[in-house]
């Protein structure tokens, strides 16, 4: 089974806390990626495309798998730093 899921990586925890801030002040996920995450991804908002088990570090997979279509969930912690997720399909 394959989801699609889109996430912000910022290197502190507390980043990832203000844009929680932000995203419950109504900014897009897809904008705060833009604009503040580390990843590649970034440019197209934070979508990871599809991906399966396995294909993902463990606590980021464990997250995204968790999640419900709509859902965001963080800060989680790995060892490319803080991440927001959001599941899109």
């Amino acid at each position: 089974m394959k989801i699609r899921a889109s996430h912000i990586l910022v290197n502190h925890e507390h980043e990832a806390k203000d844009l929680i801030n932000k995203l419950e002040e109504g900014v897009s996920f897809e904008e705060l990626a833009k604009s503040y995450s580390h990843c590649p991804s970034s440019i197209n908002g934070g979508c990871l495309g599809p991906f399966g088990k396995g294909d993902m570090v463990h606590e980021f997979e464990h997250a995204a798998f968790g999640l419900k279509v709509g859902e965001i969930v963080g800060p989680v912690k790995t060892k490319f730093g803080h991440h927001l997720i959001a599941r899109t399909e």
